[in-house]
């Protein structure tokens, strides 16, 4: 209970999963370590040290990723975790100790593990069943957060989309707004053009106005000009 109190202030639940999976791994190693493997012979004993082998193998695992995720717990709560992993770090080590014994022909079974991991009668499998119990929490919790990362990527991937859309009708857009500036100055000069004609067609119908209004001042003036010579 302590322990869980600890990693839930810590804030570090994947460290009690993976240290209750491995107080499982070591119970079963102390096993057949202590139990099974010296009972054994032939092709049966060959079989129960290849199974073993395996579970050193899963017990170092497991010993690496506590030892990466006791990083996250801050350092005036890491003392006791330190204490604990160090705990279950030797336990590993002397039990692949044990398994190379074992594998060389030695008896072993001096049973140093069985006290803190194996079943007892004063009813501490109940307490391993409770262990089972917090790894399959611990495995539900992890799977509901790949769950939740897989959602969160999905969404990602979504708005990534969304972002490509938009940007390719911003873009078609800016085509569409380029083409209709480009027309609109294409217009403009046309307009220019046509300004310049209608100033250059009302000069020349000035000019005209002025020359007829000549011709005819002149024409006036020869008219009386010959009305008077006559009556003279």
């Amino acid at each position: 209970m302590s322990n869980a109190i600890l990693d839930q202030e810590a804030g570090s639940e994947l460290f009690s999963s993976y240290e209750t999976e491995m107080k499982i791994v070591l119970a079963e190693l102390s096993q057949k370590l202590e139990q099974e493997i010296p009972s054994l012979t032939g092709e049966a004993r060959k079989a129960a040290l290849s199974k073993t082998e395996h579970l050193i193998v899963e017990a170092k695992g497991l010993r690496d990723q506590m030892r990466i995720e006791k990083q996250n717990i801050p350092s005036n709560l890491r003392t006791n975790i330190n204490t604990r992993f160090r705990n279950y770090s030797t336990d590993v080590d002397d039990q692949a100790r044990e398994l190379a014994d074992l594998k060389a022909g030695g008896k072993g079974g001096n049973n140093k593990y069985g006290e803190r991991y194996t079943d007892s009668p004063d009813g501490s499998g109940d307490a391993q069943l409770e262990q089972r119990q917090q790894l399959l929490n611990g495995t539900a919790r992890l799977e509901r957060s790949s769950n939740r990362l897989r959602d969160s990527q999905r969404v990602a991937l979504e708005t990534e989309e969304i972002g490509r859309n938009t940007l390719a009708d911003l873009g078609r857009q800016r085509e569409t707004i380029q083409h209709t500036r480009d027309n609109l100055l294409e217009s403009e000069g046309y307009t220019d053009r046509s300004i310049k004609t209608l100033r250059g067609m009302a000069r020349r119908m000035a000019t005209n106005r002025l020359i007829t209004i000549a011709i005819i001042t002149v024409l006036v003036l020869l008219i009386i000009a010959v009305i008077v010579s006559k009556f003279r």
